[in-house]
């Protein structure tokens, strides 16, 4: 059996107003009042995530770093346990963005659930060390769904950067 590589489409460039919309909605949907209901998939570290992988210029830790101060302020939790965990998130998106964008999206998706289950793990630290009890297990049913959603939101978010599929004789591209 011998691996064929599958055909790499040429991506338009990324809009900078589009991952601000992107991010400023995977905020607002985290904002929602469901925080306490477990197995809800936290789609700002997602975004972060995919931002992070596709464009590691564009989103960095510092980015990722202030997303958490306005989580954490927002869900009055501990300040800086969002934001320690997502500028984790953004650096370990960072570090594997050449690596990852190799694989198809399903194994992606499993690289991006280890990174996803550090970041839960990282919060879930930070909460345990000041005094809050354990939440359960199914803290951290998030992060697959999370996961599982990976090649939808990079179906989702690519979109706007795909060429046509028309085929112009004239351009060698």
């Amino acid at each position: 059996m011998q691996y064929e590589p599958r055909p790499q489409r040429i991506l338009l460039p990324v809009s900078p107003l589009f991952m601000g919309l992107t991010l400023a909605c995977a905020l607002t949907f985290n904002l929602l009042p469901w925080r306490n209901v477990s197995g809800m998939p936290d789609l700002l570290a997602l975004v972060l995530a995919f931002w992070g992988v596709h464009q590691p210029r564009r989103v960095s830790v510092g980015i990722a770093f202030a997303f958490g101060i306005v989580m954490d302020v927002a869900n009055g939790a501990l300040l800086g346990q969002h934001a320690f965990a997502y500028a984790v998130l953004a650096f370990a998106a960072n570090a594997l963005s050449r690596r990852l964008l190799w694989f198809p999206a399903w194994p992606q998706a499993m690289h991006m659930l280890f990174v996803l289950l550090g970041s839960q793990l990282l919060m879930l630290a930070v909460r345990m060390f000041s005094g809050s009890p354990f939440p359960g297990v199914l803290y951290f049913l998030g992060s697959f769904i999370s996961a599982a959603l990976w090649p939808v939101a990079t179906m989702l978010l690519l979109a706007p950067q795909r060429r046509s599929e028309s085929i112009d004789e004239n351009r060698p591209i």
